[in-house]
């Protein structure tokens, strides 16, 4: 990598950003300001500021842009279309939360150079493999501390910016390591030899004692070696030579060393901390289930409230937010329709203060982006409080605009034993609303046990607040339902839960309930296996309490600890609940399809979660995580000088049983390459069904700790052996090169 950081520099679009123009940062119709935007000469980093205010500005990095949308293609560009032609306009989008950047040039060629030289920077820093992304952020560093821009960097500099990398180091050995660096003998180091110091200084002793145990002169691993560390410690059995031969030829960065068929320190860290050293297995990531499975055999990413951005009250109601759920492999989707006060039904919290969107805007959202991320059936949660006029309408808009993509009959013209597959169902949208009659061809088509989705919360749910409307509200409230929207009903029938025994005797497989979470969990614990085998056949929605009004979510596991496929939460809400379904889902190509477990398909099933030890195939498994190390851990607090105390913690999500947590002792101020060596033990007893999430926080002994980063992943994709585990920020999204180096075993429990 040459100095400048990219070599596409000649390029007349990456020139263009370089030099800097202004343009137009439209927040709202009425709030759009000039800003200066330019390309730093590091080749990543996006700066801006105003005209007029002083010396504060901005910067983000192209790594953070996930994608350039151009012309009228978010909601603000297009409520300013008349004002703003589409070849000036072009919007950035983010990775995670962050919200969109929707900028207007004052030419069509400008907004292109900005439009294709973003897109090539993206492609950029997505092509660069471990040690170019390594090379390019020690860089990133240097560019920010380096105040004068002289490119030199003198010790005291040097030091400053080791803090601000959040490195606490002996000052003595830290200067010796500045002299050896400083070929020039110059007292300062330029960026290529400050990159050459930055490597000796993260020299790892902890990977290099795993290396001296396999070689047998210290310098190398010849093949045989590698592939005895293979067997041994990374527990790998077949093909362990070709797999050495594989690492070698994908990670040993010198070609004399390879021509040997070996395999140096530095090709040895580089494979550590690639993907292949990671504790995830990447084989597991790839689409790799059996899709042909009923519908209900699976768990399905599924998203409440997805019209939200923020909270339940006051939170603006956004296309965005079906974009952001969608992209993130969310198979199951929310749409809350109400009367619009011109004809067209709305989307909105009904009775709060959160802002109405377009019922048809979502639907062609939901066309547009519901098959980016993954080709399997999106399901729309239709929750209906509209009138026949509207509800008519609602149908003309779903089959105009959604066309043959909408599944409005069943598969083979017949009345299904069970529910059909993802496999048979790919690229289909599926309407799960209410139905008058059934699919079997019946005379008396009236609308049986009719009620209301507002109702249906309160089933017998102390949380939900309309449970509390007078008997006399109730009875108004069952308006007639459209039969042209009934007609596109097939596969998920809403219907009012009475019990697993009348399911037993009486429910169709396209009949499925929803569950508050307090019910639901009541459920699981007094009636496990019932709960189990019902969600053999049928499938189940659970959604958050009416009570939390600040969109936070329940645990899912206690939802697929019992079998239920539809475990609806707040996407819009960042922590514990959405790490555990982004890690559930992370696995089998991230399609938003999960095949359950093979003891929660069978309809005679006798699991439960509450005795997990009952299960003819019953076999606990034994954990066991030595943290050894963490490596450039990201700094929490901004504040000069203040630097990490980490801990990690390691948390179990599974049945009851197998919730639990250990944690390791804290180390004082050092976030850059803290070691613990310390050992955390589990005993696993539903394997198939644990989630294990590694936290690593700052210690705080006067308050809650800060969250530094996280990983979680299911049970039976862990790797053994000496694996890194690359920790994700609050909001899902990596946050490189933070790392856990850890020693993984995995071995029945006697």
């Amino acid at each position: 990598m040459n100095p400048e950081g990219l070599s596409i520099q000649d390029d007349p679009d990456i020139k263009r950003m370089m030099e800097g123009s202004t343009l137009r940062k439209v927040k709202s119709r009425s709030w759009k300001k000039q800003r200066h935007f330019r390309l730093l000469e590091d080749g990543l980093t996006i700066w801006y500021k105003s005209k007029w205010a002083g010396k504060g500005h901005s910067t983000f990095s192209v790594t953070e842009v996930e994608v350039v949308r151009e012309g009228h293609q978010s909601e603000i560009l297009l409520s300013t279309a008349e004002e703003f032609p589409a070849d000036l306009c072009f919007t950035l989008v983010f990775h995670g939360r962050q919200g969109n950047l929707d900028l207007v040039a004052e030419s069509s060629e400008e907004a292109q150079a900005w439009i294709q030289g973003v897109r090539k920077l993206i492609h950029k820093a997505q092509t660069m493999d471990e040690q170019e992304r390594l090379d390019q952020w020690v860089r990133d560093w240097f560019q920010k501390a380096d105040k004068n821009k002289d490119g030199k960097m003198n010790f005291k500099e040097v030091k400053k910016l080791l803090k601000m990398m959040n490195v606490e180091m002996n000052e003595d050995h830290a200067y010796r390591l500045f002299k050896m660096a400083d070929k020039s003998q110059s007292d300062s180091l330029e960026i290529e030899q400050f990159v050459h110091f930055y490597k000796i200084l993260t020299q790892r002793d902890e990977v290099w004692k795993v290396f001296q145990d396999y070689s047998g002169d210290g310098e190398k691993l010849m093949l045989e070696e590698l592939e005895n560390f293979l067997r041994t410690e990374q527990q790998e059995e077949e093909q362990s030579a070709q797999h050495a031969k594989q690492l070698i030829d994908s990670y040993e960065p010198s070609e004399t060393v390879k021509k040997q068929g070996a395999m140096s320190l530095e090709g040895f860290q580089m494979y550590l901390c690639s993907q292949d050293g990671s504790v995830f297995n990447p084989e597991l990531l790839e689409l790799h289930q059996d899709m042909s499975q009923p519908l209900s055999h699976y768990f399905i990413s599924s998203s409440h409230n997805t019209y939200l951005l923020e909270d339940q009250l006051r939170g603006q109601s956004s296309l965005e937010a079906y974009i952001q759920a969608l992209k993130r492999g969310c198979r199951c989707v929310e749409v809350d329709c109400w009367d619009g006060s011109d004809g067209e039904p709305v989307v909105y919290h009904g009775h709060t203060l959160t802002s109405k969107i377009l019922f048809k805007d979502v639907i062609s959202t939901i066309k547009e982006y519901g098959f980016r991320a993954s080709d399997f059936p999106i399901i729309v949660s239709l929750e209906n409080h509209c009138g026949l006029e509207q509800q008519t309408l609602m149908a003309q808009h779903l089959t105009q605009i959604l066309g043959n993509l909408l599944q409005t009959s069943t598969l083979d013209g017949q009345v299904p034993e069970q529910l059909p597959s993802p496999q048979e169902l790919r690229g289909k949208i599926l309407l799960k609303a209410k139905k008058i009659g059934g699919l079997e061809k019946c005379v008396d088509e009236t609308l049986t046990d009719e009620v209301s989705d507002e109702e249906e919360m309160a089933n017998g749910d102390e949380e939900s607040p309309s449970a509390e409307e007078p008997q006399a509200e109730k009875k108004k409230k069952k308006s007639k339902l459209s039969r042209e929207l009934s007609d596109l009903v097939v596969y998920c029938k809403s219907v009012h839960f009475h019990g697993f025994e009348h399911s037993l005797c009486h429910a169709k497989c396209y009949e499925m309930s929803s569950f508050s979470e307090s019910k639901a969990k009541k459920l699981s614990k007094e009636t496990g296996t019932e709960f189990v085998q019902y969600n053999t056949r049928q499938l189940s929605r659970t959604y958050p309490s009416g009570l939390r009004t600040d969109s936070s979510n329940y645990n899912p596991q206690d939802m697929w600890n019992v079998g239920c496929q539809i475990v609806a939460l707040n996407f819009q809400t960042a922590g514990l609940e959405m790490d555990l379904n982004d890690g559930l889902f992370k696995q089998n190509g991230g399609c938003g399809y999960v095949l359950k477990p093979i003891f929660m398909r069978n309809g005679s099933t006798q699991f439960s979660p509450e005795k997990p030890e009952e299960r003819p195939s019953y076999k606990p498994q034994r954990l066991s995580i030595q943290v050894i190390s963490g490596q450039q851990l990201p700094k929490v607090n901004q504040k000069e000088g203040s630097i990490v105390d980490p801990l990690v913690r390691v948390e179990i999500y599974g049945v009851p049983q197998d919730q639990a947590k250990e944690e390791t002792s804290h180390i004082n101020n050092n976030g850059f390459n803290p070691v613990w060596n310390e050992t955390l033990n589990f005993v696993i007893h539903t394997p198939e069904l644990a989630l294990v999430r590694f936290v690593v926080e700052d210690y705080d002994k006067a308050s809650r700790n800060d969250f530094i980063g996280q990983f979680t992943l299911p049970f039976t994709c862990i790797q053994p052996g000496y694996r890194h585990i690359h920790l994700l920020s609050k909001d899902g999204m990596g946050i490189p090169p933070s790392s856990l180096f850890v020693n993984i075993s995995i071995s029945d429990f006697k």
